[in-house]
């Protein structure tokens, strides 16, 4: 088979699909077409914000487009007018209907932060983390109508570290994502990777989390709280409630140390935090932000809100 370019559309909206997208920029293979979310109003003030791919692409003066719902008739026109070889998804956001899957000669890749089949969906970081894992990594894999159920083209590893945060892990990952896509797309042109199936038996799901998620439950044991706040970080957040008021805590450790009486009960205060009984041992609070304060080392928001031993978080 002759060398050729292949003519790419490349469909995502968040930070971790932009590292992909620069990457693709500084190849061979022009990206033809960008596809990304519609501006959403975001934060308190819901001021409308683009996502960072169109940033990117505005950026770099390529053809973009947002479609409402990618399953009309217009953006699938649209995208055969381009013509693509292949289309690279990056965390777009939107489930691709066969119509669209059917278009690009050599598939629809996608580049997903999980070894799958583990953690199919939209959060996999998060509930790799959550779950305790302290191996992750990326997959690429030719995308069918399910939810990341499509043959695994390329797969590569990496440790989780014991207090790496989601946010931490995220970095890594989308730079992985990024050399992962390359490799997958210089030995797909080479017809040198052969698609495998994945094992459903080992599935598993990361849905994207609902309001209240990262409400801390202080009968959960102290390393599994660990685990949540890591996972929560630096979104959706962990947080509990203080005087009715919500304390979100950033960063955290468990310690071995028996206590009496009902969990989430203000036991120790150190140079190093709060201490706080758990359905199991203690959590040490090292880093909060309350309702209205910036975020600070627990020691900091000591001094300016003691906390008296025997206080009880909600």
């Amino acid at each position: 088979m002759p060398h050729r370019v292949w003519r790419i559309v490349f469909m995502g909206t968040p930070p971790f699909a932009c590292v992909s997208l620069q990457s693709l920029l500084g190849g061979e293979d022009p990206v033809v077409g960008i596809i990304t979310q519609p501006d959403r109003p975001k934060g308190r003030g819901r001021k409308v914000a683009v996502s960072p791919v169109k940033t990117l692409a505005l950026e770099n003066g390529l053809p973009l487009y947002q479609p409402e719902k990618i399953n009309k008739d217009e953006p699938i026109e649209l995208i055969k007018e381009l013509s693509p070889d292949l289309i690279v998804v990056a965390a777009f956001g939107q489930i691709l209907p066969q119509r669209i899957l059917d278009i690009p000669k050599h598939g629809c890749l996608n580049v997903h932060a999980s070894l799958l089949p583990k953690y199919r969906g939209a959060a996999p970081i998060n509930w790799a983390i959550i779950k305790g894992e302290t191996r992750t990594g990326i997959t690429t894999m030719l995308m069918d109508k399910g939810l990341d159920t499509g043959d695994i083209l390329l797969q590569w590893e990496i440790d989780i570290y014991p207090d790496e945060t989601a946010g931490e892990l995220h970095d890594r990952l989308a730079a992985l994502g990024a050399e992962v896509l390359q490799e997958t797309i210089q030995e797909w042109k080479k017809g040198a990777i052969a698609p495998r199936k994945q094992d459903e038996s080992k599935a598993s799901f990361a849905p994207s989390f609902k309001k209240g998620a990262g409400r801390i439950n202080w009968d959960t044991p102290a390393d599994l709280l660990h685990n949540h706040i890591r996972g929560m970080n630096p979104f959706p957040g962990a947080y509990t409630l203080l005087e009715g008021k919500m304390l979100r805590v950033f960063e955290a450790s468990p310690h071995v140390k028996e206590v009496q009486g009902l969990p989430g009960i203000v036991v120790g205060i150190t140079d190093d935090g709060i201490s706080v009984s758990t359905g199991r041992h203690c959590l040490l609070l090292k880093e909060v932000q309350q309702e209205g304060r910036r975020r600070m080392p627990a020691a900091e928001f000591l001094r300016g809100k003691p906390i008296p031993i025997g206080t009880r978080f909600d």
